[in-house]
């Protein structure tokens, strides 16, 4: 008689828990391809991930993926090994054209459409004062790094210098090191210069400054406008004076964007609702990283350099929001 209470109760019990087993079930899974998890895209992608993991009409289920970040996800994105990625708009722009990098040049990524731009990063002209370098075209003839071989700030460098009529070979050396090093060599006074593609008050750039030995190189909104014309995802952004340690003067510089995209073989409505349900919940997200409170309606398609995927386009026209 006991046994057969047992397994009555426990009959009971397994019947009670199904539908919310069930329910769980049936949550649709969806990955989001991010970056290093000591980095800012690996927040904001678990943000994302508890905003549409609670909304009751999205029965969705969205895991983080840690990667090598924006080249990578570009093509996790490509081979349909993610169905979201965090990545920069530049690399973006370069991975759907097919171009400029040799990881994308005459391999476009087409299944990749745009949800919304996020923060920026700017590309920082760092210079030594004993260098005398003003401006960019003070460049010619100095010791510059241009950032590491094959990155994004590379393309930066050889794009800035473009617009101000210069080329690597009207520099004294060109140099390809990561950050760091380009830091350390900058306080050494081994090169005159160095370009840093990084958020507003990013380390390695204070760590520079608090040397009392460099300046930040200003760039002008002419020179971002040609920029611009023909590489579409930079925007032109300031630091305020005092972001850097000597920093007197607001400097204008350009930047590139980190942005949110999809797989464009994703349902439209799917798109539409995670889209939604995001910016209906901006304080969450804005409470993961100081990066994710540029996160605003009015400026999310600012340096948006490929198509909407349809479900954002939706969302975004129904909100009056154009690109």
């Amino acid at each position: 008689m006991t046994r057969t209470l047992a397994s009555l109760v426990a009959l009971a019990l397994c019947l009670a828990l199904a539908p919310a087993e069930l329910a769980a079930q049936q949550r649709r899974l969806v990955t989001i391809a991010s970056g290093w998890v000591v980095g800012v895209y690996y927040p904001l992608a678990g943000a994302i991930s508890r905003i549409v993991y609670n909304a009751k009409d999205l029965n969705l289920r969205a895991t983080v993926e840690s990667s090598g970040a924006s080249v990578a996800n570009a093509q996790l994105i490509g081979a349909g090994d993610a169905d979201f990625a965090l990545l920069q708009n530049d690399i973006a722009y370069y991975a759907y054209n097919g171009a400029v990098l040799p990881a994308f040049k005459d391999r476009p990524i087409r299944n990749m459409g745009g949800l919304f731009t996020i923060y920026p990063e700017l590309v920082h002209v760092v210079a030594t004062q004993a260098s005398g370098v003003k401006s960019v075209r003070d460049l010619r003839g100095k010791r510059v790094v241009l950032g590491p071989p094959g990155s994004g700030t590379e393309q930066n460098a050889l794009q800035l210098l473009e617009a101000h009529g210069l080329r690597e070979a009207d520099l004294a050396r060109a140099e390809r090191i990561d950050a760091a090093a380009a830091a350390d060599q900058l306080k050494d006074g081994r090169v005159d210069a160095a370009f840093f593609t990084t958020g507003l008050g990013s380390a390695v750039i204070v760590d520079a400054f608090l040397t009392g030995k460099v300046v930040l190189v200003p760039v002008g909104a002419a020179e971002v406008e040609a920029l611009r014309k023909k590489y579409p995802f930079y925007t032109l952004e300031r630091v305020p004076a005092g972001t850097y340690r000597g920093q007197e003067r607001e400097v204008t510089t350009p930047a590139v964007m980190a942005m949110m995209v999809a797989r464009t073989e994703l349902p439209e409505d799917l798109v539409y609702r995670v889209t939604r349900v995001i910016f209906e919940n901006l304080p969450q997200f804005h409470a993961a990283h100081a990066a994710a409170k540029h996160l605003r309606l009015e400026t999310a398609l600012n340096g948006m350099p490929i198509p909407l995927h349809p479900g954002a386009e939706r969302f975004f026209r129904e909100k009056g929001v154009a690109r």
